[in-house]
């Protein structure tokens, strides 16, 4: 069982964090609020993630010290933009009433792919269940993955070297036997998994 007072302590520390981070936002964009609205993280322009929130400021604090999403951790690799960070993100916003969350997140994100901005973003929007994805995931990497992406790229090479330096054909006292025939194919087979 965890003492009050450590609990407490948490609380404490982590509304701290949250002043923090509402405060380095504000120089960022004094006109951040409290309000409802759909907020915009651009990057590198055409780079944007897209996200709604019922206040605002509370809701981008806690993507400076989330970890959960994407844009969290990116936010961490790039920062806030500044003078002596160009290359971070800019935190611009709309206001809208809570009603009408669920439509402006979707109707943006889908004006700024249409548009042909790089969506940050994963799917296209809304709290409620049924979210379309709309990226790619990040495929889990494991074991086989790994072998896969290796014959991937032994392939590539190897077709490289073929095509440039090499003619590959089967022995004229293999011609007829088929076994050969089925290695030549699987050969060829293994040529083509670069693509």
């Amino acid at each position: 069982m965890i003492p009050i007072n450590n609990t407490r302590k948490n609380i404490a520390r982590a509304k701290a964090i949250q002043r923090q981070n509402i405060q380095r936002l504000k120089k960022l964009n004094p006109d951040i609020d409290n309000k409802s609205g759909i907020y915009f993280l651009t990057r590198n322009e055409p780079q944007i993630y897209i996200g709604q929130a019922r206040h605002l400021d509370e809701r981008l604090a806690s993507h400076l010290s989330g970890y959960e999403q994407h844009i969290d951790r990116s936010l961490k690799v790039h920062g806030l933009y500044s003078e002596d960070n160009p290359y971070g993100y800019k935190v611009n916003f709309l206001h809208y009433p809570e009603s009408k969350l669920d439509e402006m997140e979707q109707y943006y994100i889908q004006l700024y792919a249409e548009k042909g901005w790089s969506l940050k973003n994963k799917t296209a929007g809304s709290q409620g269940a049924g979210k379309v994805k709309i990226a790619d995931f990040k495929p889990a990497k494991g074991y086989m993955d790994g072998l896969k992406q290796g014959r991937k790229n032994l392939a590539r090479e190897l077709s490289h070297i073929i095509d440039k330096h090499l003619t590959v054909q089967l022995r004229e006292d293999k011609q007829s036997n088929k076994v050969s025939q089925r290695a030549f194919e699987k050969f060829k087979g293994l040529l083509e998994e670069r693509k």
